[in-house]
């Protein structure tokens, strides 16, 4: 049976996988771990998504991790591929897969059978042309007029996605909304848990943790190497919260100070919109971040 960790970041899903997955082997069984993260899948992007080192794995294999180079355009639909496939494959050795991610969509287009309007390029150049020259509440007010739906659950400070609906919505003529997940038929069952933490000690533990990626793990180093490698030019992983923040700092637009700062609220604004996409799941049995017994709740639903 898959078993999903889901829910908002720094709410401990990565500690509870790990500790599920030993709590499996204790039992006599066996988890590998599958990754739904949207910034995980980027390679070199590691201090500033808090990607596990393979080192602090304990010997569990993690799957679909560092699919992209940074210069890549995020694509649901190949990572759902790619999820699928390891899913699959952990399911045929007789394991136990654990999908654990904070990235609503991308944990449901492994769950649901979601479908993914086609693109087009110069559409979508001439899109971000005019939410950079108009700004984003424009263009997310033309989507508020074509597909109310959509902008109700799309922030209009999200250009990226505000422009991907427009997209859609022009090329297909049908609302973006309607290739949203709601009631899609499900590819898998699954054991569905989201993990929260109370909004006093989540947000300490969010700013402490932006100040150790910003002074002790080196994320102005990272970028200082990713940038050779065409980060400032990646479509989505030049827009990554920490990243763009880090960038303005070594281009001298921002100070040190400021571009953590940023961090931090922009994260807790990334905590409100996970929070109203997991909080919709009335399939979800929450689990208490900071409580111990996660690991022993999902093997009695296993069980």
């Amino acid at each position: 049976m898959l078993v999903v960790l889901s829910g908002a970041t720094g709410t401990g899903k990565t500690g509870l996988s790990l500790d599920l997955a030993e709590a499996l082997a204790a039992a006599g069984g066996r988890a590998e771990i599958v990754n739904a993260d949207s910034m995980q899948l980027y390679r070199g992007m590691d201090v500033g998504t808090a990607k596990l080192p393979p080192a602090e794995r304990r010997g569990i294999p993690h799957h679909a991790f560092d699919l992209w180079a940074v210069t890549e355009a995020a694509s649901v639909a190949a990572y759902r591929d790619a999820a699928r496939a390891a899913i699959a494959d952990i399911e045929s050795r007789g394991v136990t897969p654990i999908l654990v991610g904070g990235s609503g969509l991308y944990v449901e287009s492994v769950l649901r059978e979601l479908e993914f309007p086609a693109t087009d390029a110069d559409l979508r150049a001439d899109l971000e042309r005019q939410g950079e020259s108009m700004g984003s509440d424009a263009l997310w007010r033309r989507l508020a007029e074509e597909d109310p739906v959509a902008a109700s659950r799309i922030h209009s400070a999200n250009l990226r996605k505000v422009v991907r609906a427009l997209e859609v919505v022009t090329l297909t003529g049908k609302p973006f909304a309607a290739s949203l997940p709601d009631t899609a038929p499900l590819w898998r069952p699954a054991l569905r848990f989201t993990v929260d933490v109370p909004n006093e000690p989540l947000a300490e533990r969010l700013a402490d943790r932006a100040r150790r990626m910003w002074w002790e793990q080196g994320l102005l180093e990272e970028v200082r190497q990713l940038l050779p490698l065409g980060l400032a030019d990646g479509p989505t992983a030049s827009r990554a919260i920490g990243y763009a923040q880090a960038m303005a700092v070594l281009s001298g637009t921002m100070t040190e100070e400021e571009g953590l700062a940023e961090t931090i609220r922009l994260t807790w604004r990334v905590v409100r919109r996970q929070r109203a996409w997991f909080g919709r799941d009335e399939e979800a049995t929450v689990l208490d971040g900071l409580a111990d017994d996660g690991p022993a709740r999902v093997l009695a639903a296993l069980a």
